[in-house]
């Protein structure tokens, strides 16, 4: 990009010094962190609730967001807005009854989780698929997409994109070293530049949108023209397409359709990421139960803005892309001249002046760090934990775990960069929202209901858990690629529609839901054949569950902006 100057590099070092600088003060001022594999994987007792908070949003919200979010903006609008405010419900649900379950019987890896309350071979099964859906997926396409989004931002060439990737690699690390206490805290600083940079952002592209339409520089004027010339762009609910539909709505309908999104599949995705995800949890394990809950329920609280930050650049691209601008940034990389929903954050961030651009460069930099040093710091916990301690050297020591975590660390990191470099796996072909959706939904069903049985039904078995993974896996693959084919695209349980291509796809939000819902069922049948009570179940009293005041305000403020939201967009 032309426009990006000396000061926005000025900028975006000063960034990097300062985190970089902070994380090696909390580093020098806990050396425990050295030795002991609690503090190291957890940050035992360390991390204060708002930095729990932000350290959950800065691991959640990387590349796929600014960048997949703010295109299905361009292409969908505020619909996609659910993913976020559904997900500050969800966080209500971990901090009342998830977290509670795991502190009282001091799980420390979602694994142990699973040997605890089943066997070790479920909680083996579930590590090395865990292991590899980290590395070869997550990982992966975090740091694919945070080095292309970078290199589109600077106006790279391919050699760049691997220096980039590098650089963002060698970053990570340098964080992730000083184990989960080091992330912890400069994950605030982390979040608080991707909130800066990308409300800043926000309020240049609705200033843009204001001018464009003859208001001046008014970012309240340029929403409002957004609502008036978009208006199909700000409705939550879809109506179920008939065979008048036009196809980019089928489209829409297919990606969140309507209310059925909402009996089950957009909680499945939330609710297993936000609650039985080590990636996620690992940040609250190491709390006390109050500062957990607290923590939690901060990250809900920032989920709610989130949207402002990733969708409405979008939104904005597509009102400026309809008024005749932005004609040869959305058609940017494409081969026929067509737009590219994708294209829409980077062709925003073309009308930022100078300096702007370097902090978003800076805030987009600080979401893609954040993310692979919380997945890395993921894998190293579940890989040391829940395999190396238990079966390659059962007697190691808590200074030979975190040297082997560390290891870990640059290993996984290696490897993603080997499978980045020419990208091995395809993530720019098919998308990488999309590559991290197909290959994690197919198995979310399965393990949510394998976490939600054990968790709250004292009778659910081991063999249970085996089949339900099982079968949640292979019932997504028959709903998601084979059930339109064999049983029609109309049957009592579902409806099929043809998307761009011609081939019927029933959505997947409702391919979850039938996943979850044949599997707890296969699940619970499977579990009456053992005992009453299973006695590895938890024991679980009320008093786990019971709210202070202070939780309980923050839940109801929650719940009532969520419900303004929905009255406002429904």
């Amino acid at each position: 990009m032309s426009k990006f100057t000396a000061i926005d590099y000025v900028i975006f070092i000063i960034y990097f010094f300062i985190v970089a600088g902070y994380g090696y003060y909390i580093y020098r001022k806990k050396k425990k962190a050295v030795t002991d594999t609690h503090d190291f994987f957890l940050a035992e007792g360390s991390l204060t609730w708002w930095a729990i908070g932000a350290s959950l949003i800065a691991s959640n919200i990387s590349a796929e967001q600014f960048i997949g979010m703010s295109g299905q903006g361009y292409s969908i609008g505020i619909a996609v807005a659910a993913y976020e405010w559904i997900a500050a419900i969800a966080l209500i649900i971990v901090a009342v009854w998830f977290i509670p379950v795991y502190l009282k019987n001091k799980i420390f890896t979602m694994p142990q989780f699973l040997k605890t309350r089943y066997n070790e071979t479920v909680a083996l099964i579930m590590s090395i698929f865990w292991l590899f859906l980290y590395v070869f997926v997550n990982l992966t396409s975090i740091l694919y997409l945070g080095a292309v989004a970078i290199n589109n931002l600077v106006g790279g060439s391919p050699d760049s994109f691997h220096v980039i990737l590098i650089a963002l690699s060698i970053f990570a690390v340098f964080i992730t070293l000083g184990g989960m206490k080091v992330i912890g805290f400069t994950d605030v600083i982390q979040v608080s530049v991707l909130i800066i940079g990308g409300l800043a952002t926000t309020y240049v592209a609705l200033t843009v949108v204001s001018k464009a339409f003859g208001f001046g520089d008014s970012a309240l004027d340029g929403f409002n023209q957004l609502v008036k010339n978009a208006p199909d762009h700000f409705h939550m609910i879809f109506a179920k397409p008939t065979a008048a539909t036009p196809q980019h709505q089928v489209d829409n309908y297919l990606t969140i359709p309507g209310l059925l999104s909402y009996v089950a599949g957009i909680w499945i995705i939330n609710l297993n990421y936000w609650g039985c995800n080590q990636y996620i949890t690992q940040r609250a394990l190491g709390a006390d139960l109050k500062t957990a809950r607290k923590g939690i329920l901060f990250a809900g609280f920032l989920k709610l803005l989130m949207p402002v930050i990733v969708m409405l650049p979008g939104i904005a691209a597509y009102v400026l892309h309809q008024k005749g601008m932005l004609q040869a940034e959305m058609a940017a990389n494409s081969k026929h001249g067509e737009v590219i929903s994708d294209n829409a954050y980077s062709a925003i961030l073309g009308y930022l002046p100078n300096g702007l651009i370097g902090l978003s460069l800076a805030a987009l930099t600080a979401a893609i760090v954040a993310s692979l040093a919380g997945k890395a710091n993921s894998i190293s916990t579940i890989f040391t934990l829940d395999v190396y301690k238990k079966y390659i050297k059962k007697d190691s020591t808590e200074k030979n775990m975190v040297i082997v975590g560390r290891i870990t660390i640059i290993g996984a990191l290696i490897v993603s960069i080997l499978l980045t470099w020419k990208d091995l796996l395809g993530i720019g072909g098919e998308g990488g929202f999309t590559f991290i959706q197909k290959y994690t939904g197919f198995i979310s069903p399965g393990v949510f209901a394998m976490f939600i049985l054990g968790m709250f039904w004292k009778r659910t078995t081991g063999a249970a858990a085996v089949v339900g993974v099982i079968t949640g896996f292979l019932l997504s693959v028959l709903f998601n690629v084979y059930a339109p084919v064999w049983f029609g695209p109309e049957t009592f349980l579902y409806s099929a529609y043809k998307n761009s291509t011609g081939v019927y796809e029933i959505p997947f939000h409702i391919c979850m839901g039938l996943a979850f819902f044949f599997t707890m069922l296969i699940m619970i049948l499977v579990s009456l054949g053992g005992p009453k009570i299973n006695p590895k179940a938890f024991a679980l009293d009320k008093s786990m569950f019971k709210l202070q005041p202070g939780i309980l305000a923050m839940i109801v403020v929650t719940l009532l902006i969520i419900s303004l939201l929905y009255v406002r967009f429904w």
